[in-house]
């Protein structure tokens, strides 16, 4: 039943308009998708003030709730390790 589905994993891209890096993170995270469900939520950490003071400049950022998964560039073992620990 579609009911019984478990909620998909979701992780949480912190960013910037205009951030390369994050923009590089966001397109290495494709291909873990075709073989990994989960659902990306892209965070502008300029929107909110308090965002901007905990990242500052150190972005992009991975996380999966609280837990961070990667910074800067994407680890795609640590995101695998993460995903295939939960499923």
């Amino acid at each position: 039943m579609a009911g019984d589905r478990p909620e998909p994993v979701r992780l949480t891209l912190y960013g910037r308009e205009g951030c390369h890096l994050c923009d590089e993170m966001a397109a290495a995270l494709q291909p873990l998708r075709a073989a990994i469900v989960f659902e990306l939520r892209i965070v502008d950490v300029d929107g909110d003030p308090e965002l901007q003071r905990e990242y500052g400049l150190l972005l992009p950022v991975l996380a999966a709730g609280d837990r961070e998964l990667c910074r800067h560039v994407l680890d795609a073992d640590a995101v695998r390790a993460y995903l295939s620990g939960i499923g």
